[in-house]
């Protein structure tokens, strides 16, 4: 039976990575996957999920505007999609994800979201809290912090490597602008004993 999964974490826990494995085992066995990822994240190139060891694979691009049913019934019509993978789920609109539980229950294709949960405020994305309302299976993949902890949350940090308080939802970068940390030490935006001595030392020079 098809399920909209919702595959949720902090910062570099490896998102991407399980989403090209997860595309990989379909695609080994002869069935084929529509990959869409968001046009906001521009880290790499455009079109393309890539992972921080190296996997990469062509990807369709959404934006807030687009009719997701009516794209991948089209794609599907054309190709018979096994499966629906989406990167950088947060970036979805609450409509899109509503858009993706009718792929899912009209189309009977399983669509697997995977994305950030919370933004460097601690707040829901939008994507995020409509996947976690209305996703059957929510998973968690987990990374750590420099402590040894799970880490759940991220801090952004600013040109001088100091974490950022306040700012817009949406500023896309990687390990230089954000970091994945627990709850004790987003609370005490502590970036851990050789983060704090590299952003010391940035500020002297």
């Amino acid at each position: 039976m098809a399920k909209l999964y919702f595959n949720f974490s902090a910062m570099n826990a490896g998102k991407s990575t399980a989403l090209l494995q997860a595309s990989h085992n379909y695609r080994e066995r002869g069935m084929h996957t529509l990959i869409l990822t968001s046009a906001f994240d521009d880290r790499t190139a455009i079109g393309e999920v890539a992972s921080r060891i190296g996997l990469k694979q062509d990807a369709d691009l959404f934006a807030p505007g687009l009719e997701l049913l009516e794209f991948i019934e089209k794609r599907n019509h054309e190709k018979k999609i096994a499966c629906v993978l989406i990167d950088e789920a947060q970036f979805l609109s609450e409509l899109q994800v509503w858009q993706l539980s009718r792929v899912v229950d009209e189309l009977r294709i399983p669509v697997m979201c995977y994305g950030l949960r919370t933004d460097f405020q601690a707040k829901l994305f939008p994507g995020s809290s409509a996947l976690l309302a209305i996703a059957d299976e929510i998973r968690e993949i987990r990374t750590i912090c420099w402590c040894g902890s799970k880490a759940i949350m991220v801090l952004r940090l600013d040109k001088d490597g100091a974490p950022v308080l306040d700012g817009d939802q949406v500023d896309i970068g990687g390990n230089d602008k954000y970091i994945s940390v627990c709850r004790k030490h987003w609370r005490d935006r502590d970036l851990g004993p050789n983060d704090r001595a590299q952003s010391e030392l940035r500020l002297v020079e």
